[in-house]
C-alpha cells in the first residue's frame, strides 16, 4: 500500500526560513509569419545554479528600482493609469519600463517612438552604435534616459499590453511575481540577443515551440503561455485579445509528486486545492494522481485510502475512536490505515446512529440532499463528505472543503445560475 507524507511536518522539523519574492516582467513580442503567429524565443546561456539554464524563454528579468526613473519617459501610459492595469496602489509603470529595458538588453529590441511619434528605427544607426548603446543601457537605467533624451526617443508604454500574472511555486530555490506584457514587433528593427544572458533566438508557432520533436526546454510558465498563443491565427488577434481583458488573475502553480516525477501542477487541475492544504511551504511531497492503495493523512482527524477503482474511502475519527465513509467494505487495508478502532461505517443512512456521531474532538453529522443521499459533514473542519459533481453555494458556505467519493479534496467552487438550479440543498 502506497503513502503519502503526513499532511504536518513533524513537530521536530525546522520551519524553513521564506524565500524572497522578487518582481519581474516579461515582454512576449509577437509576428506573423508565413504560417500564422510566431513568437520570439530566446536560448538562455548555460549557468551553474541557474534553474532556467538553457531554457527557451521570452526576454524579460526582474524590475530594477530605478525602473521608477523611466516614468517620465514614458509615452501613453502613466503610473496611476499602469497601476490600475495591475491592480496595485502604485510603482505599476515600473512593469511596463522594466519590459521595455529588459527586451532591448536581451533581444536588442526597443519599443520607443521619435520626435514625431513614429516608431524608432534601430536598422537606421550607424554601425555600432546600437551595440554601444546596449553596452551603455545594461550599466543602468541613467545610461537609457540619456540615449533616449539625446535622440528625443520616448518609451512606447501604450504598444505594451498587459495579459497575464504569474507566482513561482513554493519551494523552488528562487520566487518571480512576474507580470506578462505583449507588444507586436516593431518594424525597422532586428533581434541581436546580447551573448551574454541569452544566446540565441527563434521566431516559433507556439505549436511547434511545443511540440516534444523540437525539445526546447520550457518552463512551466513559458509553457502555458505558448499554449494560450496557440490559440490564435494572427498576432493582432491576441493583442485584440489582451486588451479586452479586464480582470487578470494570479496564477500560482504548486509544486507536487506522482507518477511523471515531481512537477508543478496548475491552479486549474483537480489537485490543485489539496495540494495547498496539504503543503502550503512546497515541500513537494503532496501528489498530483491518486493511485489505487494511496494513503493519505488529510488532517489530523482525517485519512483517505484510495480503492481499486479509484473510489476514496475516508476514515474520520478522534480520541473516542474512527468511523468508515465511502463505498468500501472495512478491510484490513482500512483498518491498518487507522490510527484507532474504527467502530462505526456511516456509508448511507441507514447505517447513522442518530443525530451527530461524537468521535471525541471529531464530530459527524448527517445532511440530507434534495435527491434523497446523504452526506456526511465533519464540523469541526467543516469538510463535506459527499459524491463528485457538488456546487456548495448560498446557504452553504459554511462548508470549506468537499471530500469527494472520486478524486481529490477542494475548496467549494461559485455555481453559476444553471448550476445553482441544480444544486443540491442540504437538511441537518
Amino acid at each position: 500500500m502506497n503513502a503519502t507524507t503526513p499532511a504536518s511536518a513533524p513537530a521536530s522539523a525546522p520551519a524553513s526560513a521564506p524565500r524572497p519574492i522578487r518582481t519581474a516582467a516579461t515582454l512576449v513580442v509577437l509576428r506573423d509569419g508565413s504560417e500564422g503567429l510566431e513568437a520570439l524565443m530566446l536560448r538562455r546561456a548555460e549557468k551553474a545554479n541557474d534553474q532556467n539554464s538553457g531554457a527557451s524563454v521570452f526576454p524579460g528579468g526582474v524590475v530594477d528600482a530605478h525602473d521608477r526613473h523611466l516614468h517620465p519617459l514614458c509615452a501613453g501610459l502613466d503610473d496611476a493609469a499602469a497601476s490600475a492595469r495591475l491592480a496595485v496602489p502604485e510603482g505599476g509603470l515600473d512593469f511596463y519600463a522594466a519590459a521595455i529595458r529588459e527586451c532591448f538588453e536581451e533581444a536588442g529590441l526597443l519599443f520607443a517612438s521619435d520626435g514625431a511619434n513614429l516608431p524608432v528605427r534601430l536598422i537606421d544607426l550607424p554601425s555600432g552604435e546600437l551595440a554601444a548603446m546596449r553596452d551603455a543601457a545594461e550599466q543602468g537605467t541613467g545610461a537609457l534616459l540619456a540615449m533616449c533624451d539625446q535622440h528625443g526617443w520616448r518609451l512606447a508604454g501604450d504598444r505594451v499590453v498587459y495579459f497575464g500574472h504569474w507566482l513561482t511555486p513554493p519551494g523552488m530555490p528562487r520566487r518571480f511575481d512576474t507580470r506578462f506584457f505583449v507588444a507586436l514587433m516593431p518594424a525597422g528593427q532586428e533581434v541581436h540577443p546580447d551573448g551574454r544572458e541569452t544566446v540565441e533566438h527563434m521566431w516559433l508557432r507556439p505549436a511547434d515551440a511545443l511540440d516534444p520533436a523540437r525539445s526546447l526546454k520550457l518552463m512551466n510558465v513559458t509553457r502555458r503561455v505558448l499554449q494560450q498563443l496557440d490559440v490564435f491565427q494572427r498576432a493582432d488577434e491576441f493583442m485584440a485579445h489582451a486588451r479586452q481583458l479586464r480582470e487578470i488573475p494570479l496564477n500560482m502553480p504548486r509544486l507536487a509528486d506522482g507518477p511523471e516525477g515531481r512537477r508543478a501542477v496548475n491552479i486549474e487541475e483537480p489537485a490543485y486545492d489539496e495540494i495547498g492544504r496539504l503543503d502550503p511551504e512546497g515541500r513537494g511531497d503532496a501528489r498530483y494522481a491518486l493511485e489505487a492503495g494511496l494513503v493519505t493523512r488529510l488532517s489530523d482527524r482525517v485519512i483517505r485510502v484510495v480503492g481499486g477503482a479509484g473510489d476514496n474511502s475516508y476514515l474520520v475519527g478522534g480520541s473516542e475512536g474512527w468511523a468508515l465513509i465511502g463505498p468500501a467494505p472495512l478491510e484490513d487495508a482500512l483498518r491498518a490505515a487507522a490510527p484507532g478502532p474504527v467502530r462505526w461505517t456511516v456509508t448511507a443512512q441507514s447505517d447513522w446512529p442518530g443525530g451527530t456521531l461524537d468521535l471525541g474532538g471529531a464530530t459527524l453529522q448527517m445532511l440530507m440532499s434534495g435527491n434523497g443521499g446523504p452526506s456526511f459533514l465533519l464540523v469541526e473542519e467543516r469538510m463535506l463528505f459527499t459524491g463528485t459533481n457538488v456546487a456548495v453555494t448560498g446557504k452553504n458556505d459554511a462548508i470549506d472543503w468537499i471530500a469527494p467519493s472520486q478524486g481529490f479534496i477542494h475548496r467549494p467552487r461559485a455555481a453559476s445560475h444553471a448550476d445553482a438550479a441544480g444544486a443540491p440543498a442540504y437538511r441537518r
